[in-house]
C-alpha cells in the first residue's frame, strides 16, 4: 500500500507544475518559471542565467554552464557573485556519480584564534566584518578551474569570454539592484581609496549601464594564464597592495599555497527519495539531513502546509539541529566532525525524545547532544541542468551583502568578508546571530564553517530536484522547507519555492517568519505552546529545477530576488 501510496505522489508531484507566462527569444524560453525541453539555468540575474543557456546550446555540458555563469555572477550580481569569495559546487553527472568542489575560503596564514579581540578578550565590533581583515583567501577561481579540469567540455576560455564582455561593456542594473548599490553607496566611499564602479555621480536607476573594466582586465588575466591570472602575477600583486594599505594580512604565500579540494557527497532516504547534499566545511547540509530525519515519523501532510501542529515540530527540530551545529561542527581537515554519528537516526530520535507536541522546547534548557554515543545572508544560488542528465547545485558568496565592500582597487573585485563565519570567540554570535565554539575556531589555512547547503534529489535513481539557497543561517531550513513542500505537500516546484517560510536557529530563541507566511490562527496556538515570533523580511531566495519522466524541465525563479530562469 505504501508503495501505491508513494508512486501516487511522485505522480501527481510531476504533474503538478505548469508554467507562468513565457517570455520566448531567438532560441530562449525566460520568466521566472518555466518548461523547457533540453537545458536550464536559474540564477540570481537575467544576464547569468541567460550566459549559463547559451553555454549550453553551444554544446557544453552543465558543468560548463556553471562555471560560465559562475564567472558572469561575479560581473552582473556583485551583491553575491565573486571571484573573491568562495562556495560549494554539488555536481551530479548523467551516470548518477556526484562530487562536491569545495571552494570555500581559507584563513590567512596570519590569522590567530583571537585576533578580533582586544586585551581585554572582548570582541572588537566591525573587525570580523568591516575591515581588510576580515578577508578570507579566495577560493571561486581556483575551484572553477578545478571543476573544469575535471568535467568540462567546452575549452575554458569559451567559458569565461562571456563575462569579459559583460564587465567591458557594461549591462543594464535592475531596478533591485540600483537600490542595493544605492544604500550601500557611503559604505562603498567610505572603505575604499578610489572611486569604484559601483558608485556614480549620481543614484543609480533601473536600466543604467555598470561597467567594470578593472575587472574585465582581471577576468582576461584569468582567460589568459589560468590560476596564475589570479593567484599570482598582477591581480596577485594588485590585491597584495590592497591588502597592504588596509592591514589586511592575506598574502602572496597564501594565494600561491590556495587550492580547492573534491568531497564526497552526502546523503540520506526521505520516504523513498534520496536526498544529496554537501559535507563539512559546510554545516547546512548535516542540518537538512538531521530536519529530514527527525520529521520523517510525523504526517506532515496529514498535519497539513503551516498548521501549528507542523510549524512547532519543524521549529523543534531546528532548534536541535542548529544546537548540535554550535558545537560540532566545523572544518574536517583540522576538526574531527561527528557526521555520521549527527546523521545516525538512533541519535536523533534520541534529540527528539524531550520533543513535546504541545509546548516548545526553551533553548536555555536545550544545550547540542552527545552524537558521540552513536558511531555507526547574502549568498547567492545557481542550478543547472543539461540535456544529458548533468547536474549542478552550486552556492557562493562573499558573506554579507557585496562582502566588506571593499575593491581591490586596480583589480575590480570586491573583498569577501568571510572571516565572521569563524567563531571569532566561543559563544559569541556572528553577524547571522550564529553562536560557534571551538571546533570553527580560527587557525591558520582552515575553511571557516558555512550553512551553504546545494542539493540534489533523486526518486528511483533519476534525477528529480536541483537547488539551493542564498540567506546565511536560514539556508538549510529554507531548502529543508522547498524540498518538503513538493515531497510532501505536492506543491509545484514553483508554488514550492515562492511559498512563505519560517525559520529557527535554536538562538535567538525565536521563530522568525515572512509576512503571510503563518495565517493568525496557526500563530495563536504557536504562542499558547511557549513559542515567541518575529516577522521578518524575505528568508533565502532559492533557485530550482524538477525534471519530468519525459526529460523535460521545470525551471523556477525565487520572486524574491532579481532570480530569473532561462532555458532552451
Amino acid at each position: 500500500m505504501y508503495k501505491i501510496i508513494n508512486s501516487l505522489l511522485v505522480f501527481f508531484i510531476l504533474t503538478a507544475c505548469s508554467p507562468k507566462s513565457e517570455k520566448k527569444y531567438v532560441g530562449f524560453i525566460e520568466d521566472q518559471d518555466i518548461v523547457v525541453d533540453s537545458g536550464a539555468v536559474v540564477s540570481a540575474h537575467p544576464q547569468s542565467s541567460r550566459i549559463g543557456v547559451s553555454i549550453l546550446k553551444k554544446g557544453g555540458n552543465a558543468i560548463d554552464a556553471a562555471i560560465a555563469t559562475e564567472f558572469a555572477l561575479a560581473v552582473c550580481y556583485p551583491e553575491a557573485g565573486n571571484i573573491g569569495g568562495g562556495g560549494f559546487m554539488l555536481i551530479r553527472t548523467s551516470d548518477g556519480k556526484t562530487d562536491v568542489i569545495d571552494y570555500r575560503e581559507k584563513a590567512p596564514s596570519g590569522s590567530s584564534r583571537d585576533m578580533y579581540l582586544d586585551k581585554s578578550g572582548n570582541v572588537i565590533p566591525g573587525f570580523s566584518t568591516d575591515t581588510h581583515l576580515s578577508s578570507g583567501v579566495p577560493g571561486t577561481v581556483d575551484g572553477m578551474i578545478k571543476a573544469h579540469s575535471k568535467y568540462g567540455k567546452l575549452p575554458f576560455k569559451e567559458l569565461i569570454q562571456p563575462a569579459i564582455d559583460l564587465a567591458e561593456h557594461g549591462f543594464p542594473v535592475t531596478l533591485r539592484q540600483a537600490q542595493d548599490l544605492n544604500s550601500n553607496r557611503k559604505t562603498f566611499v567610505e572603505r575604499n581609496s578610489f572611486k569604484t564602479a559601483f558608485v556614480k555621480d549620481s543614484l543609480w536607476r533601473e536600466g543604467d549601464t555598470l561597467i567594470q573594466p578593472a575587472l574585465a582586465e582581471t577576468l582576461k588575466r584569468i582567460r589568459d594564464y589560468g590560476r596564475d591570472g589570479f593567484y599570482a602575477g598582477k591581480t596577485a600583486r594588485y590585491l597584495i597592495k590592497e591588502m597592504k594599505r588596509g592591514n589586511g594580512i592575506i598574502s602572496e604565500q597564501d594565494l600561491m599555497d590556495y587550492k580547492s579540494v573534491s568531497r564526497q557527497s552526502i546523503s540520506t532516504l526521505y520516504k523513498g527519495f534520496k536526498i544529496i547534499t554537501v559535507p563539512p566545511p559546510s554545516g547546512g547540509g548535516i542540518i537538512l539531513i538531521q530536519l529530514l530525519k527527525m520529521t520523517e515519523p510525523y504526517p506532515l501532510k496529514e498535519w497539513r502546509f503551516h498548521s501549528a501542529r507542523s510549524i512547532h515540530l519543524i521549529t523543534e527540530a531546528e532548534r536541535r539541529a542548529f544546537a548540535d551545529r554550535s558545537e560540532y561542527a566545523g572544518d574536517p581537515d583540522f576538526v574531527e566532525v561527528p557526521e555520521k554519528q549527527l546523521v545516525s537516526q538512533k541519535y536523533l530520535n534520541e534529540r527528539m525524545k524531550s520533543f513535546n507536541e504541545n509546548h516548545a522546547t526553551s533553548s536555555l534548557d536545550l544545550g547540542p547532544g552527545s552524537p558521540e554515543k552513536y558511531i555507526s545572508e547574502e549568498t547567492t544560488h545557481y542550478s543547472v541542468v543539461d540535456a544529458m542528465g548533468n547536474a549542478v547545485a552550486a552556492t557562493t558568496t562573499l558573506n554579507n551583502g557585496f562582502g566588506n565592500s571593499i575593491v581591490a582597487d586596480s583589480a575590480g573585485f570586491l573583498l569577501n568578508n568571510e572571516m565572521d563565519d569563524f567563531s571569532v570567540k566561543p559563544g559569541f554570535p556572528n553577524m547571522y546571530g550564529l553562536v560557534g565554539g571551538e571546533a570553527n575556531s580560527i587557525k591558520p589555512g582552515k575553511r571557516m564553517l558555512s550553512s551553504m547547503t546545494p542539493t540534489i534529489v533523486e526518486k528511483n535513481g533519476k534525477l528529480l530536484l536541483v537547488l539551493g539557497s542564498p540567506g546565511g543561517s536560514t539556508i538549510p531550513t529554507t531548502v529543508f522547507q522547498v524540498v518538503i513542500n513538493v515531497l510532501d505537500y505536492g506543491l509545484s516546484i514553483g508554488k514550492a519555492v515562492d511559498a512563505g517560510r519560517f525559520h529557527h536557529q535554536w538562538y535567538p530563541d525565536w521563530i522568525s517568519f515572512e509576512k503571510n507566511a503563518i495565517d493568525s490562527l496557526a500563530s495563536d496556538k504557536l504562542q499558547k505552546m511557549g513559542h515567541s515570533l518575529k516577522e521578518r523580511a524575505a528568508l533565502g531566495s532559492v533557485n530550482a529545477i524538477m525534471i519530468f519522466p519525459d526529460g523535460k524541465k521545470a525551471a523556477a525563479a525565487d520572486k524574491r530576488g532579481n532570480n530569473s530562469s532561462y532555458g532552451y
